[in-house]
């Protein structure tokens, strides 16, 4: 995936269905969630900062989102990367936009729940397991990260 491809909010109604439909077919749908359960009540707050890197056949290569949660805190939720586009930086860049979005809001740290597979990924850049934290549908253990940025 090029390095050269933006990173930005989704504007258009395509963009936002693109983005929705990696958050659904990555996060959502191979545990049976019914559609709609990608989305969160947040989504829309003027605080929540949304990034779509977008592939040149329209596809959501990857896509996160980031939200404040405390003082100086925010939170990185609803990371998904196509699978196609995996091992290829495309999430590390995703990120990476999003802590840059959380230093320009003034936020000094940001916190994460992590599946245990994506674990090793957030650890490659620089979070750090604090504690075991939920169990999703049942079956995908998470654990809350956090990182100083």
């Amino acid at each position: 995936m090029s390095a050269s491809l933006p990173i930005s909010c989704p504007q258009t109604p395509a963009e936002w269905a693109a983005y929705y439909r990696l958050r659904y077919a990555v996060l959502r749908q191979p545990w049976q969630q019914p559609p709609g359960s990608e989305r969160a009540p947040d989504d829309d707050a003027p605080t929540t900062t949304h990034a779509l890197l977008l592939a040149p056949g329209g596809y959501a290569a990857g896509v996160g989102r980031l939200h404040p949660c405390g003082p100086g805190q925010g939170q990185v939720r609803f990371m998904a990367v196509q699978p196609a586009c995996q091992g290829r930086g495309v999430g590390r860049r995703v990120l990476h936009h999003l802590e840059q979005a959380a230093s320009q809001q003034g936020l000094t740290e940001i916190v994460l729940h992590a599946r245990a597979q994506a674990v090793p990924f957030y650890q490659r850049l620089g979070y750090a397991v604090v504690a075991p934290s939920h169990t999703l549908f049942g079956c995908l253990p998470h654990f809350l990260m956090r990182r100083l940025i």
